[in-house]
């Protein structure tokens, strides 16, 4: 990493990773012209009462498939070795001791997960802990955050890019297209063998089946949770 680098993060269960997953990477880096964005698979996620149906390892080596060849977009494992739930705040601080400042970090979360800031670990320390770059949801609306939290919309900001850099930690707001597709309705598809096509990443699509992943077969029931970009699916 250099001293000059603007890295995003975009953590997640990836269960599986799915095209709403690398487009809204992509926006990211393209809105704040960032240098990479990763895509940081939890380990054990602190939000859901249910853990994964695929293991972390496949769930990385998903997430690495789906980033191949793709220009500014990489897969770390980072979070895999975390003893126990992997909050926002303790990936922060693990890359603050990797050297980077809090302005050099871009975390990415989905506009639902970022509504319910106040539930997360740390808060509000950890929005002090990077920039966050909430990005809108099908049926979730940047438009709507400063309304339903009023203690943070004054460091709530239109994404864009800025050569000058951000010194002090901000909320930029992201209104991108992505397509309406959730690792809930992913899992439901593959166990009932209907199409997934464009939805996933090929490569991807070819692991589950390789693997078995999502099949009624599975011992492991199917997680009837809603997604969310970080800390859920």
């Amino acid at each position: 990493m250099t001293s000059a680098a603007r890295l995003g993060i975009l953590g997640g269960t990836f269960d599986p990773v799915h095209a709403g997953h690398v487009d809204t990477a992509l926006a990211a880096r393209q809105a704040l012209a960032l240098d990479r964005v990763i895509l940081m698979t939890s380990h054990i996620p602190p939000h859901r009462p249910v853990q994964p149906v695929a293991s972390a390892y496949h769930r990385f080596a998903m997430a690495a498939l789906a980033v191949n060849g793709v220009d500014g977009l990489e897969a770390w494992d980072m979070e895999l070795s975390a003893p126990g739930p992997t909050y926002t705040a303790d990936t922060l601080a693990r890359l603050h001791a990797e050297g980077l400042r809090p302005s050099q970090i871009f975390f990415i979360a989905g506009a639902d997960a970022f509504a319910d800031i106040a539930t997360w670990s740390r808060y509000p320390h950890v929005l002090d802990m990077a920039h966050f770059v909430v990005v809108s949801r099908p049926g979730y609306a940047v438009s709507d955050l400063a309304a339903k939290l009023p203690a943070l919309a004054r460091r709530m900001q239109p994404a864009r890019r800025d050569d000058g850099g951000w010194e002090n930690p901000a909320i930029f707001l992201l209104d991108a297209r992505t397509p309406d597709v959730s690792s809930t309705d992913l899992r439901r598809r593959f166990a009932a063998m209907e199409s997934v096509g464009g939805l996933v990443p090929a490569a991807v699509e070819t692991h589950i089946a390789q693997h078995h992943l999502y099949s009624e077969s599975r011992s492991t029931p199917l997680i009837p949770t809603a997604d969310h970009l970080h800390g859920q699916d």
